[in-house]
C-alpha cells in the first residue's frame, strides 16, 4: 500500500513511477482517504480495514493519528539518492516485529520500537 496526503492525481503519477507495471502496489490511499482537521490532513490507518496490531507504516513525517503513533516508524526523507540505503536499516526491526506478532506480543514490542526514529 501507499498512503499519501497528496491529492489523488499526484498519487497516481507517483504510482506510475514506483510501479509502472502495476505489480507491486495493491492500493494507493490519498488525501481523500485522510481526515482533515483544521487544515491538516491526517493518515488514519483504520481505513486499511486491518488489525492495527499487525500494521506498520513508514513515513518521514508524523501525519498519522496520535492514537496510532505506535504503528508509525519515522524514516529520513528520501532525496532521490540512488545509493540511499536507509530502509535497509529497518530489516532487523521488521524482523523483530514479525517474531513478536508470531508470539502474540506485537503490541508491547510495537510500543517500544515504532515511535523511535530509525538510527
Amino acid at each position: 500500500f501507499i498512503y499519501t496526503t497528496a491529492k489523488k492525481d499526484y498519487a497516481k503519477k507517483l504510482l506510475e513511477v514506483l510501479d509502472p507495471k502495476k505489480k507491486l502496489i495493491r492500493r494507493c490511499f490519498s488525501q481523500s482517504d485522510c481526515v482533515c482537521s483544521q487544515g491538516c490532513y491526517w493518515k488514519d490507518l483504520t481505513c486499511l480495514g486491518r488489525d492495527l496490531a499487525k500494521v506498520v507504516a513508514l513515513d518521514h513525517t508524523m501525519q498519522g493519528f496520535p492514537a496510532q503513533a505506535a504503528n508509525w516508524i519515522l524514516v529520513p526523507p528520501w532525496a532521490g539518492n540512488p545509493e540511499d540505503e536507509e530502509l535497509l536499516h529497518l530489516i532487523p526491526v521488521l524482523g523483530q516485529l514479525c517474531q513478536a506478532v508470531g508470539r502474540g506480543d506485537g503490541d508491547r514490542v510495537g510500543t517500544e520500537l515504532w515511535a523511535q526514529p530509525v538510527p
